[in-house]
């Protein structure tokens, strides 16, 4: 229909101005000058990306009544649509601190994934991650796992020579997550012997458990595509 590509113009537009909008109140003195339109600006398309909310879930209850509400309230974009416009109402109706409030401006970014609403690359994409969600799962679990077993063990190696880096177990695991995720940042490491053999074996290790996710979803992602040629025939 005319009139939702016309809708979907006008609101691909208006998130475009709110990614925009958002970068330039990140500078101070453009804040500072500027503090007054961003929240008029913002005010303004939490009312329209409301509206288009709302409007989808009528659209979504008159094709498949209660169903197709349900399907359009718990879908992805759906979800997306809900959290991105949630912190503004929460922010002007509730008493929350500065904090929670910082976390929940970060939420505005989810309007950024709007975008992709009818780009059938990101649904094949989403298809492509529902069909392995089993094995992402238990990817996830071994994960955990061994990260929880990296952080314990590096904790027992280093805690004597460093204790003030390596203080807790659960102060253990940032180095543990970013040496399994091969990134290293070089904040905290190991420095007994038994710590860097340890952690030289642990990254061989990260290197597997980054790349089993990856295989799974690559694969299932030529999958969906080969799938999708199939249909197009």
């Amino acid at each position: 229909m005319k009139i939702h590509k016309s809708i979907d113009k006008f609101i691909y537009i208006l998130i475009i101005a709110n990614i925009i909008a958002m970068i330039a109140e990140s500078h101070v003195s453009v804040r500072a000058i500027y503090f007054g339109e961003f929240y008029v600006f913002e005010a303004i398309s939490i009312g329209i990306f409301s509206i288009e909310y709302m409007y989808r879930v009528i659209y979504a209850y008159k094709k498949s009544k209660m169903k197709g509400a349900i399907a359009y309230i718990t879908s992805l974009f759906g979800i997306i649509d809900l959290i991105s416009i949630i912190p503004f109402f929460l922010n002007q109706f509730t008493k929350i601190d500065g904090r929670f409030l910082r976390i929940l401006r970060l939420f505005r970014l989810t309007r950024i994934f709007k975008l992709g609403r009818d780009s059938s690359s990101l649904k094949l994409f989403v298809k492509a991650l529902s069909a392995v969600k089993g094995e992402l799962k238990f990817t996830l679990f071994l994960s955990i796992l061994t990260i929880l077993f990296s952080a314990s063990a590096i904790y027992y190696l280093e805690n004597a020579a460093q204790p003030e880096k390596f203080s807790s177990i659960s102060e253990s695991i940032w180095w543990a997550t970013v040496s399994l995720a091969t990134v290293g940042y070089g904040d905290v490491y190991p420095i007994t012997v038994g710590g860097k053999i340890f952690a030289s074996v642990i990254s061989l290790v990260g290197i597997g458990v980054v790349a089993i996710p990856t295989g799974i979803i690559s694969a299932s992602f030529v999958e969906e595509i080969i799938k999708n040629g199939d249909r197009r025939k």
